[in-house]
């Protein structure tokens, strides 16, 4: 029985939006228990995949905050 647990950070993927749509984290289960079948032979139903929202103040990357450490990359300083 797998259980996956999936950190993504709490934005949206245009600009009008703040949280991933409850579509795209049904796309997400749907792929994820998908290759776990494909590659594990894992069946459906026996497969749970917990989707975790962090805000984006919590999530780090490179030692920076992470919209410090894009701004960063962005500019080209990283």
């Amino acid at each position: 029985m797998p259980m996956v647990n999936v950190q993504i950070t709490r934005e949206g993927t245009s600009p009008d939006r703040d949280a991933p749509t409850p579509e795209e984290k049904a796309l997400l289960i749907t792929g994820i228990s998908e290759v776990l079948l494909n590659v594990l032979n894992k069946p459906l139903d026996s497969t749970f995949v917990v989707i975790e929202e962090v805000p984006l103040e919590n999530w780090g990357w490179g030692g920076l905050p992470a919209l410090e450490f894009r701004r960063q990359r962005q500019a080209g300083t990283r």
